[in-house]
């Protein structure tokens, strides 16, 4: 697909960091059936992630005489962090409008974590691709194919939290809302024709129904490091105590754990378990000022992680203990299936099935297809569409 419209001299967005402009923005969404939605946020900046900014675009006209430009938007820039967003969230959990983001996953977590946000219907243009098997689905390499839009990469490591925003920063914030209604009309268009659409529409309604979940996420542990896979698991106390000190050292100072210390003076310092300040001189990427302000903690540290119990390994690691005998033959069968169709559809295997959807197959062994939409995350679509070769596999798997 290509477009030739200008995308220079855009409209300035309306900056929302009042309550008579937030009002004013609330009026004109209870128009509005349709609403492009991002946010920012400060993960760079701080160890307990917050929302900074919400960007939102809706037509300008919300109730156009004949098929609406849906680049005839207006942008609003909303400021959580001095404004109460709660009947923003009211109109978001509506059945009756249909929130388009990109990449929602995410989005739907924070807001509903932090702000208590659900939704009633999605549509995200990130899934909408990768069902349609295009490559380069990020936002930004998207609106440069689509619109000529070529992102501020320098944004993508800003301060969200820092006020007043900067012109650079709303500009940037700006286009990853204005174009998103007009790609959904554009992938509609292509799922329609590609005999997709029913298959996005499905795991739209998943994304909206897991916006409902309101399970603790998971703790933040250790294994959350890749590279724990290198580690020997005797070793992994050790490790442990390490990375627990980076953790309460970044919660106290309110900083992202990387910026306390990376994850390779971590390996280092297992590496060499460091017992004088001499030695932990040699690690690169502990300066000067890291040894005098940790020294000390990192040598201690080490002590009492020399002597730490191996934590448990996490639940759903590549060694899942229900894995095994005829299940994990099943499994392993399931997953060759998915890479073979994956292929044939041109789409990344996770569009298929997941591992732990994969996985739940396995260990339940469905004998009918109307077994398969007993598991979360299948729906009819797929039960349909996939559910005879699963049965097949199952049943030679025993």
């Amino acid at each position: 697909m290509r477009n030739n419209r200008p995308v220079d001299n855009l409209p300035a967005p309306v900056l929302v960091n009042t309550n008579a402009s937030y009002e004013k923005m609330m009026a004109h969404l209870a128009q509005s059936n349709l609403i492009a939605l991002d946010t920012e946020s400060d993960s760079l900046y701080s160890y307990a992630t917050k929302v900074c900014l919400l960007q939102i675009s809706v037509l300008t006209d919300p109730a156009p005489d004949t098929e609406p430009n849906w680049l005839a938007v207006t942008d609003y820039l909303v400021d959580p962090l001095r404004l109460g967003i709660d009947s923003l969230g009211r109109l978001m959990a509506s059945d009756q409008v249909e929130v388009v983001m990109h990449a929602a996953e995410n989005d739907i977590l924070t807001l509903h974590r932090e702000a208590g946000f659900t939704f009633g219907r999605i549509f995200d243009t990130q899934l909408a691709a990768r069902i349609l098997g295009w490559s380069g689905v990020g936002l930004a390499p998207i609106l440069e194919k689509e619109y000529g839009v070529i992102s501020n990469k320098k944004m993508q490591r800003t301060n969200w939290g820092q006020r007043p925003l900067t012109a650079e920063q709303i500009a940037y914030a700006q286009v990853d809302s204005r174009y998103l209604l007009d790609l959904r009309a554009r992938l509609i268009r292509e799922l329609e024709t590609a005999g997709r659409w029913a298959e996005a529409q499905e795991a739209f309604d998943f994304l909206a129904q897991s916006s409902h979940d309101d399970r603790p996420p998971t703790p933040r542990t250790v294994w959350s490091m890749k590279a724990t896979r290198r580690v020997p698991y005797p070793r992994m106390g050790l490790l442990e105590e390490l990375w627990l000190w980076r953790e309460q050292e970044a919660e106290r100072r309110d900083r992202p754990p990387f910026k306390i210390v990376g994850d390779t003076v971590l390996m280092k310092l297992l590496e060499i378990e460091p017992t004088r300040r001499e030695q932990l001189a040699r690690i690169p990427g502990l300066s000067d000022h890291l040894l005098r302000r940790y020294g000390d903690a990192l040598i201690q540290t080490v002590r009492r992680g020399q002597s730490r119990p191996v934590p448990p390994l996490p639940n759903g690691n590549h060694d899942d203990p229900r894995l095994e005998g005829v299940v994990l033959a099943r499994f392993d069968a399931l997953r060759r299936w998915r890479t073979t169709t994956a292929q044939a559809r041109g789409v990344d295997p996770d569009i298929v099935f997941s591992n732990d959807i994969l996985t739940q197959i396995a260990l339940q062994a469905p004998t009918r297809i109307k077994d398969l939409v007993t598991i979360p995350a299948i729906g009819p679509w797929k039960a349909e569409t996939y559910g005879p070769e699963i049965l097949q596999i199952v049943a030679r798997k025993g």
